[in-house]
């Protein structure tokens, strides 16, 4: 009996990274329902369904901003300050966003603007 817990708590915590249609669809595939009639109830082909099942066994990187770890950040300021963090130049990454130099330092200013604020009110 203590296994099942483990088993569960185990499920559980890889569930807590899934989106809500994932657990959805793996909570009905678990209690046994088919492909077929999980793709009917949301509109969705069985390959659709299968995949969303197949891609969320996967793990995903440990490294992927989740909410609980920048959840006042925009992806664009996520996206600037990781590039920032590894050295980029802000013409660099202006080209790869096809924004300005200026719009990138402004990003980049309210992104830290941001953790600095939240930094403070923790």
């Amino acid at each position: 009996m203590a296994e099942t817990s483990e088993n569960e708590s185990a499920s559980n915590d890889g569930a807590a990274r899934l989106r809500p249609i994932e657990r959805a669809m793996r909570k009905l595939a678990d209690g046994g329902m088919t492909e077929s009639d999980i793709a009917w109830r949301f509109r969705r082909t069985p390959g659709h369904v299968r995949r969303v099942l197949d891609m969320s066994r996967l793990r995903r990187k440990s490294n992927d901003p989740g909410p609980e770890t920048a959840p006042d950040l925009r992806p664009i300021e996520r996206v600037v300050l990781r590039a920032r963090d590894e050295g980029t130049d802000t013409a660099e990454i202006a080209a790869r966003l096809r924004r300005t130099p200026r719009g990138v330092e402004q990003i980049e200013r309210l992104a830290t603007y941001k953790l600095e604020r939240r930094d403070v009110s923790e």
